[in-house]
C-alpha cells in the first residue's frame, strides 16, 4: 500500500468531473487500499475521494470512527454512490485535506440514504445521519469538482483559518 499525494486548492484538477467505475478488478482493489491508507495518514482524515488524488473516478472512502467511535458504519468503500433520499438540513463545520488551511460552515442534509458498490462490485446500501451523513455528502461533492468552499453559507462570515497545533514543549 502507498500514501498518495493529495491535490490542494487552488489546483484546477480539483474542479474536474469524475467518471463511474466500470472495472472491478485487482487494480481497483489496490487503488482502494492506497486511497484508504492515504485517508488514515492525513490529520483528522475521515473521508477521501479519488479525485483528490488525481483519479477521476467515483470512489469515496469514509470512516468517521475517529470522531464518533463505534456509533457509525465504520469503514465504508463507496463506488459509484448515489444519494437516493435525504431529509432535514443543518449547518456544520467542515474541513478538507484538499483545503488544509481552512474550515467552513456548510448546509447539508442531516439524514441520507446512499446506494453504492463495494470494491468487489457488490451492491451496498447505507442509512447515515449527522456527521457521517455530512462526510459522505462532502466527499461525493468531489465527483462534481466541488469543494466545501463552493458551499459555504457565507464566504464573509463562515470561512475560518484552521488552527495550527504546535507540539507541547517539555
Amino acid at each position: 500500500m502507498a500514501v498518495l499525494p493529495i491535490l490542494t486548492y487552488p489546483d484546477p484538477r480539483l474542479g474536474r468531473v469524475a467518471e463511474p467505475v466500470e472495472n472491478f478488478d485487482e487494480e481497483l482493489r489496490q487503488f482502494v487500499a492506497d486511497l484508504t491508507e492515504t485517508m488514515y495518514a492525513g490529520p483528522g482524515g475521515v473521508g477521501i475521494a479519488a479525485p483528490q488524488v488525481d483519479r477521476l473516478q467515483r470512489i469515496v472512502i469514509v470512516d468517521v470512527r475517529p470522531k464518533l467511535g463505534d456509533n457509525c458504519h465504520g469503514l465504508m468503500v463507496l463506488i459509484n454512490p448515489e444519494l437516493i433520499a435525504w431529509e432535514g438540513m443543518a449547518v456544520g463545520r467542515e474541513g478538507c485535506m484538499s483545503v488544509p488551511d481552512f474550515t467552513g460552515n456548510v448546509i447539508r442534509a442531516e439524514r441520507i440514504q446512499v446506494q453504492a458498490q463495494d470494491a468487489e462490485g457488490r451492491d451496498r446500501f447505507y442509512e447515515c445521519e449527522g456527521f457521517e451523513a455530512r462526510a459522505v455528502q462532502h466527499e461525493m461533492d468531489h465527483f462534481d469538482g466541488l469543494l466545501f468552499l463552493d458551499r459555504l453559507v457565507s464566504r464573509k462570515t463562515d470561512l475560518f483559518r484552521r488552527k495550527q497545533y504546535q507540539p507541547k514543549k517539555k
